[in-house]
């Protein structure tokens, strides 16, 4: 038998290398993409710190003070004046020193000039006044008239400067004939004066006030008249030392050397005294140094003997009887004392901005926020101070006659911490309050611009919200990921999706015109809806599981939800019918004068809680808004659902675990980080929500959490706002203050959230 060959041997084969290596090309691509991604990632981060820098730039000018800088002085040679005025540009202030002329002081390199006062014969000034708002000057003559001369400033074509003129006005006797004046007061409503004099006689003080009223001939031409001569010297307790006149000519305020004030109003052509009260009643020294009209006239600035300075003013309050409200002053703020009495006040034309001080001191404040925005001590005892109509220009004179200017920069004087945040006593208000009123219809309105009733609101609409959608949508992504069967949840998943794809004005227009007055009427059938769905659904869940396991076989897994259907549907529909029923039994409202009772669910929840109720609402924006924030937070749930490992779910099942045990016990603890994801996720869509909230809950910035109320949210108040906003302006810079509230907020919840996902992901990480 011949010999067997032996087998070939074959080479050993080797691997080669180059086989695992990747192109150059592959290479390069990759070294491109990784450097994009960095590229893109540096981006993101640098365009994030980019818009905070921007945001921030707009916001911290709010926060500074004011600057106020001497940009000249000069000597008009008067050093005894009784007032000084200015003109709306700054530059030739007038002074008078109780003669018959006014001086005009020059700073452009010019000499000081004069132009004639027309005084009547035969008599002199013996009291003066000044009405900063029209540069009128109030003089009150040796022979007991009071009249008074505007001074005018012209700009004529060719001419560098302001051209000043003396334009006369009427003389009006006032008290008794032949006494000279000592104080004067004059309030001009356009078709009515009130010219108020202080007398000072051999008997005494009198105080005298008499009302001028125009009335129009047959050839339509105004005709100035008498309308009633007043008396007032029996009504005061004391010695007057100081009279004010308002500048509508209203109202009239008398101080006493007892440091009284004594307010009279002019009601039905008499002028009554409506209030007495003492400004330093708590004081040792009672005695009142000065009372002075912020701009408006509705408050007045009371300085004490002893430095004090506070605020009064007008609001509603509670007559004696109690049984009617009137107007009346009433204490609203308190400013640091000055070191003395105040010698010289002066207040601007166009916000509540006063200038005050005592001697070598000088201080501006603001009358609203009850800040003090710069305070310096000067040199040089100051005697009198003027504003000009913009208040970018202040004027001190001193005791040697020479007059001061100053430029001013303080572009926010109503911004602050506590206009912000704070609670602020606004004019006419009877309290203090948080209010946001960016804007109004006069001269007069000051801005109100607390943040605090738009945070509140933005918390308020974001609650309702995620109280309706997170339990439906969590209850949805868990029904749907762990029970739903395979091809039914193929139909649900996209249609849940769709419903994000609805853009929010088209929910904010059906919850305002078709939702909120369907709700306003049956509010209880909707209340007993919400307990009624999810009570039938606890019942049938009772009743499936005693019923006997052969029973239960009968329907397919995952299609039990059919049987929800039904009684679901009939509890909706007696929920709705009952409604009414429950209305008119326990929401009965009686009427105190007819004794006639209503069943009305509007009438009765303000007259129990003393709350409001409005048609647009907490719950028409909880359930629309909520519908928007539903398919958001049900996705990202599912899906946290769907990516917990199948093999932790068998091997449950294979210990003997129920459906629902599974899902307690082992889905929602490993999907637990992603779940939290999905709601922070949704508060984040609903915080930022603009559409829906506008046009759904009437855009009010209140600060309650009635759920019978509206509110306004932070980016709703941003989105009607910012258009109109007038740019640099302290209304348009509060706006980026609350865009920059709501980029933290969102920032540092997230943040919060992030961290405690985190601990969620390491405290169940299963692999």
């Amino acid at each position: 038998m011949p010999e067997a060959e032996p087998p070939a041997v074959h080479p050993t084969r080797r691997p080669v290398p180059e086989r695992f290596l990747a192109s150059k090309g592959t290479l390069r691509l990759d070294r491109f993409m990784a450097w994009l991604i960095t590229v893109g990632g540096l981006g993101v981060i640098i365009a994030v710190f980019g818009i905070c820098f921007f945001i921030l730039a707009e916001v911290l000018p709010l926060f500074g003070g004011a600057s106020v800088v001497e940009t000249g002085a000069t000597s008009p040679g008067v050093p005894g004046a009784m007032v000084i005025g200015v003109d709306e540009w700054g530059r030739l202030p007038f002074i008078y020193e109780g003669g018959r002329e006014v001086r005009f002081a020059s700073f452009e390199g010019g000499a000081a000039s004069s132009l004639p006062l027309p005084l009547p014969e035969g008599a002199t000034v013996t009291a003066s006044a000044l009405d900063a708002k029209h540069n009128r000057l109030i003089l009150g003559l040796s022979d007991g008239r009071v009249g008074s001369v505007l001074v005018r400033y012209a700009a004529p074509a060719g001419k560098a400067g302001p051209v000043p003129e003396i334009v006369p006005e009427v003389f009006q006797s006032v008290g008794l004939a032949g006494a000279p004046v000592s104080a004067v007061g004059y309030g001009d409503g356009g078709s009515s004066k009130l010219i108020a004099a202080l007398q000072v006689l051999p008997d005494g003080v009198r105080l005298n006030a008499v009302l001028i009223k125009e009335r129009r001939t047959l050839m339509g031409k105004p005709r100035p008249g008498i309308a009633g001569t007043f008396d007032l010297t029996q009504k005061l307790p004391g010695k007057t030392v100081q009279i004010l006149a308002s500048s509508v000519g209203d109202s009239l305020l008398a101080v006493t050397d007892a440091g009284e004030v004594c307010y009279f109003f002019l009601n039905d052509g008499v002028l009554e005294l409506r209030q007495r009260f003492k400004p330093f009643a708590d004081m040792l020294d009672p005695a009142i140094s000065r009372i002075d009209y912020v701009f408006g006239d509705v408050s007045i600035i009371a300085s004490g003997a002893g430095g004090q300075c506070r605020v009064f003013s007008l609001y509603n309050q509670k007559t004696e009887g109690g049984k009617q409200e009137q107007r009346l002053f009433g204490e609203t703020k308190r400013f640091p004392d000055l070191p003395g009495a105040a010698t010289f006040f002066a207040a601007s034309q166009r916000n509540k901005t006063i200038i005050t001080g005592s001697g070598h001191t000088v201080s501006m404040r603001y009358t609203t926020t009850e800040s003090v925005r710069w305070e310096r001590t000067l040199p040089f005892k100051t005697q009198l101070a003027a504003l000009d109509g913009k208040a970018e220009h202040l004027f001190l004179l001193d005791d040697a006659g020479v007059l001061h200017r100053y430029l001013i920069d303080d572009p926010h004087p109503e911004a602050g911490w506590r206009a912000f945040f704070g609670k602020v006593w606004y004019e006419g208000a009877g309290a203090p309050d948080y209010v946001w009123q960016s804007t109004g219809g006069s001269d007069e309105f000051e801005s109100k611009l607390s943040l605090t009733p738009l945070i509140i609101g933005s918390f308020k609409g974001t609650f309702f919200a995620l109280l309706f959608a997170v339990p439906i949508a969590l209850l949805a992504a868990i029904y749907s990921g762990c029970f739903l069967p395979a091809g039914m949840k193929r139909i649900v998943k996209p249609t849940m999706e769709l419903m994000s794809s609805l853009p929010s004005v088209v929910l904010g227009f059906l919850a305002g015109l078709w939702l909120a007055p369907l709700i306003e009427e049956k509010v209880p059938s909707v209340l007993l809806i919400f307990v009624m769905v999810p009570c039938a659904a606890l019942l049938c869940g009772w009743v499936w599981a005693w019923l006997p396991v052969q029973q239960r076989r009968r329907v397919p897994e995952g299609s039990e939800y059919w049987l929800l259907v039904i009684p679901v549907l009939l509890a909706v529909l007696v929920g709705w019918q009952l409604g009414p029923w429950i209305e008119s039994w326990a929401f009965v409202v009686r009427d105190q004068a007819s004794g006639k009772e209503t069943a009305d669910f509007r009438l009765w929840w303000p007259k129990v809680t003393g709350l409001a109720f409005d048609q647009r609402n907490c719950l028409v924006v909880g359930f629309m808004m909520g519908f928007a924030v539903i398919p958001v937070i049900f996705t990202i749930a599912d899906d946290a659902l769907s990516n917990v490992p199948p093999s932790l779910k068998a091997a449950s099942m294979a210990l003997g675990a129920t459906r629902w045990q599974v899902v307690r016990t082992v889905v929602l603890p490993v999907a637990s980080a992603g779940l939290f994801s999905a709601v922070m996720i949704g508060f984040g869509r609903a915080v930022g929500e603009t559409m829906i909230v506008v046009m759904a809950t009437g855009n009010t910035p209140i600060t309650d959490f009635n759920p019978f109320t509206g509110m306004r949210t932070l980016s709703a108040n941003i989105a009607v706002e910012l258009p109109e906003a007038s740019v640099h302006s302290t209304h348009y810079r509060a706006l980026f203050l609350g865009a920059m509230i709501l980029f933290g907020l969102t920032f540092v919840l997230n943040t919060i959230a992030e961290l405690l996902r985190q601990r969620l992901k390491e405290r169940f990480k299963i692999v």
